[in-house]
């Protein structure tokens, strides 16, 4: 039996077709489709969200934006959860009003089902990997946990795993203590 090869899609094309409120992304020309995301998943990023602003307040070092589109190519676009950028990053990586070069660290939060674990946790790494992300959290609500990866030797590598009632520190984000249960807290 013969394997159908589906043709890769690029950037242009994905961007003609019209919004129907699915979150379409492209890694290496692959289309993934997702619903939009469920109550827990905004709840912990309207947390993270709150918690970093208050951070950045106290330290204006730079920007974090929710939901932002991230193309790297003419085949990669995804839309992390969350991303910072550094305030001296920001001309550098934002263009045409989306991000054209790796944010500074970006936050994924997991969604139920297997292959949105796979995608997060492996597909999606590598791409950030492959293209600069100096930080990157993977936020799983289901375990109450985060995952903190950092850039070392050219490859995101996971430093530490900080569970519910720990605090999550950032080499990125001086001074920045992250206490998780709060992240979780509705």
């Amino acid at each position: 039996m013969a394997t159908r090869i589906l043709p890769l899609i690029t950037v242009a094309e994905l961007d003609a077709c019209p919004d129907d409120g699915n979150r379409y992304e492209l890694i290496e020309g692959e289309l993934f489709v997702s619903r939009a995301p469920r109550l827990p998943h905004q709840l912990v990023l309207h947390n993270l969200q709150v918690a970093l602003a208050s951070y950045l307040k106290q330290n204006p070092i730079g920007k974090v934006v929710p939901g932002p589109g991230a193309v790297f190519s003419d085949y990669n676009a995804v839309i992390p959860d969350l991303v910072f950028v550094r305030n001296e990053s920001w001309d550098r990586i934002v263009a045409d009003e989306r991000f054209v070069q790796a944010p500074d660290l970006v936050i994924e939060i997991l969604s139920p089902g297997k292959q949105n674990r796979e995608r997060d946790l492996s597909i999606k790494r590598q791409l950030y990997s492959r293209y600069g992300v100096e930080e990157y959290w993977i936020v799983d609500p289901e375990n109450r946990g985060i995952e903190v990866f950092r850039q070392l030797e050219q490859s995101l590598e996971k430093v530490s795993t900080v569970r519910d009632h720990e605090t999550l520190k950032s080499s990125i984000l001086p001074g920045l203590e992250l206490d998780v249960h709060t992240i979780f807290d509705r």
